[in-house]
């Protein structure tokens, strides 16, 4: 860790961290507001950033594990109710500043990665189920074999199958819908966490997401 006396600040936040999470904000940002084309399915747009999203989520856990002191995920492994804890001294003006991520911060990390996961996730699968994407192999060959059962109708058993695969598709669409309002939501409560922690501590945190410097003294 290097501190610059100069200006009384030290480097927290690598290069990775802080790229990866600008680059998951824009990632984010364009697949939540690419909409549908007539046709019901994802454009292309959509598709491409939701891998990004994806590919920037790996990675930043990987990270998590091998990267630099606060970017591991044991510098910040706090519970609910650390969390919680700190929120309430938070508002209350009595919290205390953490170089690295808040208990609270650490919490809304933990969130937003799983819920990031969970929506490329649901993603990927409602993409292959409609015959695109990474899964569309995969999707096809199951709906092929399933097909293929022998039955006294195979006529009603074709129509059974394609309903129980538009049931799934249907859920699977939902899912990822729902993940996706739900990380939009975990987004805006952590801006104004944020906001609330960069005046309670007197420090712009979002400056420092830029920078990776924070002040040594509390």
């Amino acid at each position: 860790m290097s501190v610059t006396e100069k200006n009384n600040t030290v480097a927290v936040w690598d290069p990775v961290v802080r790229y990866g999470h600008w680059a998951l904000v824009a990632a984010f940002a364009v697949a939540y507001l690419s909409s549908e084309e007539d046709t019901g399915f994802p454009n292309a747009l959509h598709v491409w950033a939701g891998y990004v999203t994806g590919g920037i989520v790996v990675f930043r856990i990987i990270w998590g594990f091998v990267g630099s002191p606060h970017a591991r995920f044991r510098d910040f492994a706090y519970g609910p109710v650390a969390a919680m804890r700190y929120l309430w001294n938070l508002i209350s003006g009595r919290a205390r500043r953490y170089i690295g991520h808040s208990p609270a911060g650490a919490v809304m990390v933990f969130l937003l990665l799983f819920c990031l996961a969970g929506t490329v996730s649901t993603g990927i699968v409602a993409y292959g189920q409609q015959g695109h994407g990474l899964l569309a192999g995969i999707a096809t060959t199951t709906a092929a074999t399933l097909r293929s059962v022998p039955g006294e109708d195979d006529d009603a058993d074709e129509v059974r199958v394609g309903q129980s695969g538009e049931r799934e598709e249907s859920a699977m669409s939902e899912a990822h819908g729902a993940l996706a309002n739900i990380t939009l939501g975990l987004i805006v409560v952590h801006i104004l966490g944020v906001l609330l922690a960069s005046v309670r501590h007197r420090e712009n945190l979002i400056a420092a997401m830029f920078s990776g410097q924070k002040r040594t003294g509390n």
